[in-house]
């Protein structure tokens, strides 16, 4: 009998597709995705406070993870660009639901945030 991924394990492969699809970058590398094929130097630039290093690394795991294609270009210096593969556009919907949630929710989050910080309850 083929068992029911737990990701709560640490172990679970399931667990391990969340934990990246929950990283900060990665959600913002999708969104930007969404919208149609960037060069990294365009995506450095849309992205606050992203090093090079760390926009390097979460390219390379969204690309490993299926999520995102890379194509390079011979030029000097070499040109390259990322956009969604089609398992990265099945994800897409789901972040941009999360991003409409987050827009539409801030001043309520915020407010509690600000009830919380005051000693007062969150709810």
């Amino acid at each position: 009998m083929l068992q029911r991924p737990d990701p709560f394990n640490a172990q679970c492969p399931t667990r391990r597709v969340l934990d990246r699809i929950g990283d900060k970058w990665a959600v913002l590398i999708l969104i930007l995705l969404e919208k149609g094929t960037l060069r990294f130097n365009e995506l450095r630039r849309r992205i606050e406070n992203i090093s090079q290093k760390m926009l390097s690394q979460t390219l390379k795991s969204l690309e490993r993870d299926g999520l995102i294609g890379r194509r390079a270009f011979a030029t000097v210096p070499v040109t390259v660009e990322y956009s969604l593969t089609p398992l990265g556009r099945t994800l897409a919907g789901t972040v941009q639901a999360l991003t409409l949630w987050a827009e539409a929710h801030i001043g309520e989050v915020e407010a509690a945030q600000q009830r919380y910080d005051r000693g007062g309850m969150a709810a």
